[in-house]
């Protein structure tokens, strides 16, 4: 076996906002194995300035990979729990190179275009009219569920968008979720949590910035809309930190990003803990192209949630890989295109 890895950068198609800042462009890696005639490939999906992985060493440590893929998928993971997207990325690649399909790593009626996936659509953070205007075009194109990102322009024009919405549609026609992103003070979290609630959201998540246990557990306990942690995961390897950060806490509901929380072994030790405990979860990508969006979607609908996942982000980037996924009425779809390998060939240079 031998493996190679490859640096790519996806393009927004225009600048997307969060609390952390506005987003350009996104750096991605790949791990492309081949034996025998076959390929195989993994994205690792680091997300700077998120990821734990996000160090100096994060290629020294993907060609260490490269030098190592003799020893093995269970080993080489074992070794990577501070680096949880290079862990996805073999997870992936070696799902990859075992299938008759390369991109068929999980085969479902989803795949078999017979099922679809409910996902929420996304309204990135700007001024009002932008965010107004995202808003329009995903119920327009048929979302029931939406998520707002918010924490970064003025919380009473938020909480007048929300209610803009309120106006129009009820919380049985549309789901609203918001994302913070970490980005409210612990101090006046709550205050804004019921300013919030009015308006009958679904959830909130991360509220405030991870690390604050203490601060997040009496949240938690006196919330009056479901708090969902995302970023509060991320770093939390060992399962019995997992088990007692949930016990400690006690969320509604978590929030998996396979490439932030070491793949699907990670993702999966997350959701049983979760089952245990009665806290709800979902899955959400976290920015990959559509190599890694694909090997989420196949995976998620295995897991037989049915609430909306967030897996809308494919039609993020101007420089995407063409895939069989598509976003219809407010559904993630599998759908005719079959011309992966020549694409990813192509484009990657491989």
């Amino acid at each position: 076996m031998r493996a190679i890895v490859k640096q790519y950068h996806l393009n927004f198609k225009r600048p997307s906002g969060t609390s952390r800042g506005i987003l350009t462009t996104k750096e991605t890696w790949f791990i492309i194995l081949e034996e025998a005639g076959k390929k195989g490939i993994g994205e690792c999906g680091i997300f700077r300035g998120l990821s734990v992985d996000d160090v100096p060493e994060y290629e020294e440590k993907l060609n260490w990979v490269v030098s190592n893929i003799h020893i093995g998928l269970e080993k080489l993971l074992s070794t990577l729990e501070a680096f949880p997207s290079i862990q996805f990325g073999l997870e992936q690649a070696f799902l990859s190179l075992n299938s008759e399909d390369s991109f068929l790593l999980y085969p479902s009626n989803f795949t078999r275009k017979e099922a679809s996936i409910d996902i929420n659509g996304l309204i990135w953070m700007g001024d009002e009219n932008f965010m107004l205007e995202q808003i329009e075009e995903k119920l327009k194109r048929g979302f029931r569920c939406i998520k707002l990102k918010i924490g970064a322009i003025d919380f009473k024009t938020e909480l007048s968008l929300l209610a803009a919405i309120r106006r129009k549609y009820t919380k049985e026609q549309i789901e609203l979720r918001v994302d913070a992103n970490g980005a409210f003070s612990k101090d006046i979290a709550l205050e804004k949590l019921k300013k919030l609630a009015v308006y009958d959201i679904h959830s909130i998540e991360q509220p405030i910035k991870q690390g604050n246990v203490e601060a997040m557990q009496e949240l938690c306990k006196n919330t009056p809309l479901p708090i969902a942690l995302d970023e509060e995961l991320i770093g939390v390897s060992a399962v019995t930190e997992k088990e007692k950060l949930l016990q400690i806490i006690k969320p509604q509901y978590i929030i998996l990003k396979p490439s932030l929380v070491g793949g699907y072994k990670g993702s999966e030790e997350w959701i049983s803990l979760a089952e245990k405990y009665n806290v709800g979860w979902w899955v959400t990508s976290a920015l990959e192209s559509n190599v890694g969006l694909n090997a989420i979607a196949q995976w998620t609908y295995t897991l037989g949630n049915k609430i909306p996942q967030g897996l809308g982000t494919g039609a993020l980037f101007t420089n995407n890989f063409i895939s069989p996924l598509e976003v219809k009425e407010g559904r993630l779809l599998y759908g005719n295109r079959t011309n992966w390998k020549e694409n990813l060939i192509k484009d990657l240079c491989i």
